[in-house]
C-alpha cells in the first residue's frame, strides 16, 4: 500500500472516531430567559464539539437544527409558550455518538414598576467607567481566572473600580442631583493581556469594557451579574436610572468566534483577510455613494484589529437583538447606550429598536455618532425615513456638534454665535430635545485640559448644560474639575475611590476651595433644573446673541425662564429683547443663582447687569 493510501485510511479512522464520540456542549447562549407572559421563540446558540447531526429536545417545542461546518456550533429555535413556569429546563442534545445535557432555565420576570423606565430631558446623566470610579471590593482586584491584569501604576491596566464601589457612592450621586447613570460596558473581557493592541510596544488590558469575549458574561473585575442587579435595584431605590453601554459592532480580537465563527459570514472577513475601517462616515449620508464606497466604513475592522460583526447575517442580527433584550429583562436597566452606531447597517438598527420597543416600550436608546457635523449626526435619529427608506428608531444621540461648540465658546476660542449657529441646525433632528448634551466623556481629553479652560469657565459650561435644551450629561470627576489629556489620561481614578488615596474628593473635606465651589455650583444647578420645569421641557428661544453675551428663554405653557451669559472680562449691562419669551411687561426677574441683581421687564425689554464672566438664571 502506498503512503497516500495509509494517510487516507488514517484520516477516515479519525473521522469515524469523531463521529462515534458523543456531543460536548460548553456554552449555551442565551443561558436563560425570563418567563414571558406572551411567550417567545428564542434562537439558541450552543457551542461545543461533535455536534454534527445533532437533534435537540426540551420540555418546550424545538425547531430544526443547524450545525456549523466545524461541528462546534448549533442553532435551534426554542418555542417557549405563554405563561411558562420558571425553573430549570435543560436541553438534551443527541447524536449517533450519545447525548449531552446543556443547562437552560426560565427566570421569574422582574416587576416592571420602577424598572425599564427610559430616560428623558427630565434627567441628569452621569457617566462612569466602573474600573476608575471606586473600589468597593478588593477581593475582585486580581481574580484567579485573570491574574496579573491589575496595576494602578499602569494607565491601561485594571485599577480595581467595581459595582460595589458604585453602590457605596450612590448617596453621593443622589446628593449631586444625578438621576441616571451611564456605565461603560460591563461585558466579560479577555482574561489575558491584549497583545494585539499595544502602545509604546506595551500590551494593555481591556479594562474599558469595549473588547467583549462573552456578550452574556460580566467582567469579573467588576463583580457578578447578581452584584450588577443589586446596583440597578439600589440605584432605582434612590430615584436613579441605569443606562447600559452595549457594543453591537465588534468584538475583542480574542473572542473565541474569531478562530471559530458560528456561521461562515459571522464577521466581515477574517483575522487574516479583512478591510480596515477608514472612518469615512460621510459616505453613509451621501445619496450618491455606492456600496463599494461605504464598504470599509460598514465592514471594516476598527483600528485594523477589532473583528467586525456582520449584522446582515440573520443569525448575527438575531443573536445581538436577543442579547439586548436579555440584558434589559434580566437586570431591570432603563436604557441602552449603543457604541459606534454608524458602523452597522441602518436596517439592523431599525429591527433592533423595534424589538426593544415591542418588549419594553418605555426603554430607550442613545447612540454614539462621533462627529461634529449635525447633518451626519441627525441622519441617525429615528422618527422619519431618510432617503434610504429607513427609520432607525434611535431615540437619542450624543450632541457632538454642540460639544465642540461649547468647548470653543467657553475657552474663549470662539464667540457665542458659534453656539447659536450650532443650535440653529436643530431643524435637522426629529427631536433635538432628546439629544444628550455634554462637554466631556471618556473618548476626548477633558475640558480642563483645553487651553483657556478654568474652573470658572467649567462652571459656566455647567450652567449652559443644565439650562439649554437636551439631556445633560456629566462625566465622572467633572464636578470637581478633574483634569486629563487624551485616552487614557482622561480616565484617571476618582480621588477617594480607593482606601489608599491621599484625599477623598467624595467628601467636602477632600476638595480644594475651587473644587468645592464648582461642586456646589453644579449641585445648585441640578436642583434648579429639577424645580423649574421650563429648564427641562421648555422650548428654547434665542433672544440675544453677541460675541461675548448670550441670552435665551425656556418656555412652557406653565412657566418661563430667562438665561443670560456674559463671557467678557468686564461687567456688562445688557438690554435683552423679550419677544417670543412670553415674559410680559412688569414681570420681576430674580437670579436663581444669586449672582446678578434683580431686573424688570419693561417695554418688551429686560435690562440686566452681570458680573464679568458670569451667568444668571432669571425666573
Amino acid at each position: 500500500m502506498t503512503p497516500r493510501g495509509h494517510w487516507a485510511i488514517a484520516a477516515a479512522c479519525v473521522r469515524l472516531a469523531f463521529a462515534a464520540a458523543g456531543p460536548v456542549v460548553t456554552k449555551v447562549e442565551p443561558p436563560d430567559w425570563v418567563a414571558e407572559p406572551n411567550g417567545i421563540t428564542l434562537r439558541i446558540l450552543a457551542t461545543g464539539r461533535n455536534l454534527d447531526g445533532a437533534a435537540v429536545r426540551s420540555r418546550f417545542r424545538t425547531g430544526p437544527v443547524t450545525v456549523s461546518p466545524s461541528g462546534t456550533h448549533l442553532f435551534v429555535d426554542l418555542v417557549i409558550p405563554p405563561h411558562a413556569a420558571p425553573g430549570k429546563c435543560p436541553l438534551e442534545i443527541s447524536t449517533s455518538g450519545g447525548t449531552a445535557t446543556a443547562p437552560f432555565s426560565l427566570a421569574p420576570p422582574l416587576a416592571s414598576a420602577g424598572r425599564f423606565q427610559g430616560f428623558s430631558s427630565d434627567d441628569v446623566v452621569y457617566l462612569i467607567m466602573p474600573d476608575r470610579f471606586a473600589n468597593g471590593d478588593t477581593a475582585n482586584d486580581d481574580p484567579p481566572v485573570s491574574p496579573g491584569l491589575h496595576d494602578r501604576a499602569k494607565s491601561r491596566y485594571y485599577h480595581g473600580g467595581d459595582f460595589q464601589g458604585i453602590i457605596q457612592r450612590l448617596p453621593y450621586l443622589q446628593d449631586l442631583g444625578v438621576t441616571a447613570l451611564w456605565l461603560t460596558p460591563i461585558y466579560d473581557n479577555a482574561n489575558r493581556l491584549n497583545e494585539r493592541e499595544t502602545y509604546n510596544q506595551q500590551a494593555i488590558t481591556d479594562y474599558h469594557g469595549y473588547g467583549a469575549v462573552d456578550f452574556y458574561g460580566v467582567e469579573e473585575h467588576f463583580g457578578s451579574l447578581e452584584k450588577f442587579r443589586e446596583l440597578v435595584d439600589q440605584a432605582h431605590a434612590r430615584g436613579i436610572k441605569v443606562i447600559q453601554d452595549q457594543v453591537a459592532n465588534h468584538t475583542c480580537p480574542y473572542h473565541p468566534w474569531v478562530q471559530d465563527p458560528p456561521t461562515p459570514a459571522w464577521f466581515h472577513g477574517s483575522e487574516a483577510h479583512h478591510v480596515p475601517n477608514n472612518w469615512r462616515t460621510w459616505t453613509l449620508i451621501d445619496p450618491h455613494a455606492t456600496p463599494q464606497m461605504q464598504r470599509s466604513t460598514l465592514d471594516g475592522w476598527f483600528v485594523d484589529i477589532l473583528p467586525d460583526l456582520n449584522q446582515d447575517d440573520p443569525e448575527v442580527a438575531r443573536y445581538l437583538i436577543q442579547n439586548t433584550l436579555w440584558w434589559i429583562g434580566r437586570t431591570g436597566i432603563d436604557g441602552i447606550r449603543q457604541d459606534t452606531l454608524p458602523y452597522a447597517p441602518r436596517a439592523f438598527w431599525r429591527d433592533w429598536t423595534a424589538a426593544i420597543r415591542a418588549r419594553f416600550p418605555r426603554s430607550n436608546v442613545v447612540g454614539e455618532v462621533f462627529d461634529g457635523d449635525p447633518a451626519l449626526v441627525s441622519f441617525f435619529q429615528g422618527g422619519a425615513r431618510r432617503f434610504d427608506g429607513i427609520d432607525t428608531g434611535i431615540d437619542s444621540l450624543f450632541d457632538f456638534p454642540l460639544h465642540y461648540a461649547i468647548r470653543k465658546v467657553f475657552t474663549g476660542a470662539a464667540g457665542f454665535p458659534e453656539l447659536a449657529r450650532t443650535l440653529g441646525h436643530d431643524y435637522l433632528y426629529g427631536d433635538a430635545s432628546r439629544l444628550v448634551t455634554f462637554v466631556d466623556l471618556h473618548d476626548v481629553a477633558r475640558f480642563m485640559n483645553e487651553p483657556g479652560a478654568t474652573m470658572d469657565s467649567l462652571g459656566r459650561v455647567f450652567t449652559f448644560l443644565m439650562t439649554a435644551r437636551g439631556i445633560p450629561m456629566i462625566y465622572y470627576g467633572d464636578e470637581i474639575g478633574l483634569a486629563g489629556g487624551n485616552d487614557p489620561d482622561n480616565r484617571r481614578d476618582f480621588p477617594g475611590g480607593w482606601q489608599e488615596d491621599a484625599r477623598n474628593a467624595f467628601e467636602a473635606s477632600g476638595r480644594t476651595a475651587e473644587q468645592q465651589a464648582l461642586f456646589e455650583h453644579l449641585r445648585r444647578l441640578t436642583r434648579l433644573r429639577a424645580a423649574l420645569e421650563p429648564l427641562r421641557r421648555g422650548a428654547m428661544k434665542h433672544l440675544l446673541v453677541e460675541e461675548q453675551a448670550y441670552a435665551f428663554a425656556r418656555v412652557t405653557p406653565r412657566g418661563r425662564v430667562l438665561v443670560v451669559f456674559n463671557n467678557s472680562s468686564e461687567p456688562a449691562t445688557l438690554r435683552i429683547p423679550l419677544e417670543g419669551s412670553t415674559i410680559s411687561d412688569g414681570a420681576a426677574l430674580t437670579d436663581a443663582l444669586g449672582q446678578a441683581p434683580p431686573a424688570r421687564a419693561e417695554h418688551g425689554v429686560a435690562e440686566v447687569r452681570l458680573r464679568a464672566r458670569s451667568a444668571a438664571i432669571y425666573h
